[in-house]
């Protein structure tokens, strides 16, 4: 290993955005390219710039040098370097960052599909699209939506629901009822929350959404903190509950399982630990008999989620996507609703497209 570089983007979204808890008008990517002799592998976090500040001062030195081969050994340096830091958050994320740019070195250097070296079992997975926000009116919601089943062709769909941390419940039905209307009886339709309801609110908005449209997926009803109220609303709904993309280790998803507050869990490869976790992380929820999902990161998630069995689908994040197209060659489309690795590019198929992404660059 030469040498690690870690750079900020910042792409502005295409219009305002929001959903039940939060609201953004950009989306903030560190990437990081880490180098043995001429090969360059990349990898990216949706997180803040501080993150370059951790990868330059903390991280790089436990990665230089090494056989670009020893990934897991990278990994278990960079755990160890940031005891005193905190793992989770930015660390996290930046640990992830670097993680994903050595699994795409390591498979470049061996001139192999990172899919093909952690051995596919299946060779296609599906998304969902993934947007709906609160901002958008009734007019964008359709368009959306009728986009991704019309064009993309996807069998699934998710709206943001919550607005204003919940205070605005009429008006979630109300724009739950469109999304069915728009998408058909056949197209699934998830929502999700972003914890922005009580339990009892989440329950009784629930067992609308489900009864009258069909709902089939409730993700973070509740804060995904809140382990007991997923459970109680996993017991009391008739649809799956979802949480998990705000794990930073092993042991939080650990405790998430084990307290059985989901039916899906959901992993975040840019947040989790990078390929290495999303890996640890998908054999703990193959052990409970638990499908997982990838959060977000589509084109990142792709290879590594056909390389697990209890993978179900992959979030096709409507800003993530504009963000990859933006700064990345190799970004995979969805045709037919599914994401599907190139078995003949090396890596994860993805460079960083140079001269057109500085434009966006912040450090």
């Amino acid at each position: 290993m030469d040498g690690i570089e870690a750079g900020a983007y910042r792409i502005p979204t295409d219009r305002p955005e929001a959903d039940g808890t939060l609201a953004w008008d950009h989306t903030d990517v560190v990437v990081v390219r880490a180098s043995a002799g001429s090969v360059v592998g990349t990898g990216w976090t949706y997180g803040s710039e501080a993150c370059v500040e951790v990868i330059r001062s903390v991280l790089a030195e436990q990665v230089d040098g090494l056989d670009a081969l020893d990934v897991a050994a990278g990994h278990e340096r960079m755990l160890r370097a940031v005891r005193n830091l905190g793992r989770a958050g930015l660390v996290a994320m930046a640990i992830s960052a670097v993680d994903i740019a050595l699994w795409d070195l390591k498979a470049r250097v061996m001139g192999a599909p990172l899919c093909g070296l952690l051995g596919r079992v299946q060779s296609s997975i599906p998304v969902y699209g993934s947007g709906g926000f609160t901002t958008y009116d009734s007019s964008t919601t359709a368009r959306q939506l009728e986009h991704w089943v019309g064009t993309d062709g996807v069998g699934a769909v998710k709206i943001k629901i919550g607005e204003s941390w919940g205070t605005e419940w009429r008006r979630d039905l109300e724009r739950v009822a469109l999304a069915r209307k728009v998408i058909g009886a056949e197209v699934e339709l998830f929502v999700d929350a972003n914890g922005a309801y009580t339990v009892g609110q989440a329950a009784r908005a629930g067992r609308e959404m489900v009864e009258g449209s069909g709902v089939v997926w409730f993700e973070e009803p509740v804060s995904s903190d809140d382990l007991d109220g997923l459970g109680q609303l996993r017991g009391r709904l008739a649809c799956d509950v979802a949480a998990g993309e705000y794990g930073f280790d092993l042991a939080y998803f650990e405790r998430m399982l084990a307290a059985g507050a989901v039916d899906c869990l959901q992993i975040d490869v840019t947040r989790c630990g990078g390929y290495t976790t999303w890996l640890g992380v998908a054999a703990l929820a193959a052990a409970r008999n638990i499908q997982v999902s990838g959060h977000c990161a589509p084109s990142l998630h792709a290879q590594v989620a056909v390389a697990v069995p209890n993978a179900r689908h992959i979030e096709f994040f409507h800003d993530h996507c504009r963000a990859e197209a933006m700064l990345f060659d190799g970004v995979l489309d969805a045709g037919d609703g599914v994401l599907t690795p190139d078995p003949d590019r090396p890596g994860h198929g993805m460079t960083l497209k140079g001269p057109d992404a500085e434009q966006f660059r912040r450090m």
